[in-house]
């Protein structure tokens, strides 16, 4: 990501996250675990589409930071929960033991119920007009509900095992729920608090859309062709559970075609906007290229 704002951003993001963190009338066992899943590591993809999306309309670094902050802890109870012995059975997660592992699953699951009420109290306090917030709250509550990230993960579990009987299309919808909700809540969000108006969230709900699959093709192909150590999770994993993935249903040459049209896509809906945009354009070229 060579935009230097990105790594600032992404300084503030980490600051803020463990400001938020900060629970001194918290159990210590929990909040330590809830540490351990949010801030050992992360790209930080979410709250910097965020705020990438909110320096487009000029809006204040402070609500984008509340709203940029609400969406990680959201992503990082989802990934809490993911990696239990239920769900996905991972051991390891951005190179550490998963908070499971680490602690043990009564905890794993308390924390990930915690990191997300945090994420509401978190966006409840932002610095905000009161039509802004209950449009940001319910944002993030449609894309991390049934209908959106928990909705995805259900109908990706119902796929593993049986591969060989998903679609293409029913593939891309279930990504678009479990890993694209989120991701286009992350830009919807950085574009309410800057008061963005209905063409251009037209522009960037289509960005987004594209962004969110783009996101998780390069997943599966990484998850092919890196290792353990590259990825700082299991290597493999999607193979040796029988997932519904974009190389298994297309091909690796195919997913990787599939990878550049998306590419395409999210530069053609960003055309319009001018140099504010260049953030969102390197987050996009990340997406599409990034090697963990």
């Amino acid at each position: 990501m060579p935009d230097a704002r990105l790594d600032v951003w992404r300084g503030r993001i980490d600051a803020a996250l463990a400001q938020a963190l900060d629970l001194p009338h918290a159990p210590r066992r929990l909040n330590a675990a809830m540490r351990h899943a949010v801030l050992l590591g992360g790209k930080r993809m979410r709250p910097l589409l965020t705020l990438a999306t909110g320096a487009l309309f000029d809006a204040g670094e402070i609500p984008l930071l509340a709203a940029g902050v609400a969406v990680e802890l959201i992503h990082a109870y989802s990934l809490v929960h993911d990696d239990l012995p239920s769900m996905d059975d991972d051991a390891l997660r951005r190179g550490q033991p998963t908070v499971h592992v680490a602690f043990d699953e009564a905890t794993a699951v308390l924390a990930g119920d915690a990191l997300q009420s945090l994420a509401f109290d978190v966006l409840a306090q932002a610095p905000v007009a009161a039509d802004v917030a209950l449009s940001l709250v319910r944002t993030l509550a449609e894309a991390s509900g049934a209908a959106g990230m928990c909705g995805g993960q259900a109908l990706d579990l119902d796929a593993t095992g049986r591969s060989a009987d998903i679609t293409a299309s029913a593939l891309e919808h279930v990504h678009a729920l479990k890993t694209g909700a989120l991701i286009r809540a992350s830009v919807r969000m950085g574009a309410l608090v800057g008061r963005a108006d209905s063409r251009a969230l037209q522009r960037l709900d289509a960005f987004s859309l594209s962004l969110g699959l783009a996101f998780q093709v390069r997943d599966d192909i990484l998850d092919v062709e890196a290792d353990t150590a590259q990825l700082g999770k299991t290597a493999g994993k999607d193979a040796q559970q029988d997932k519904a993935t974009f190389p298994a249903l297309l091909g690796l040459e195919a997913s990787k075609l599939k990878l550049s049209r998306l590419q395409n896509q999210m530069q053609s809906a960003l055309a319009d906007f001018d140099a504010r945009a260049e953030s969102l354009r390197s987050l996009a070229n990340y997406t599409a290229t990034r090697t963990h």
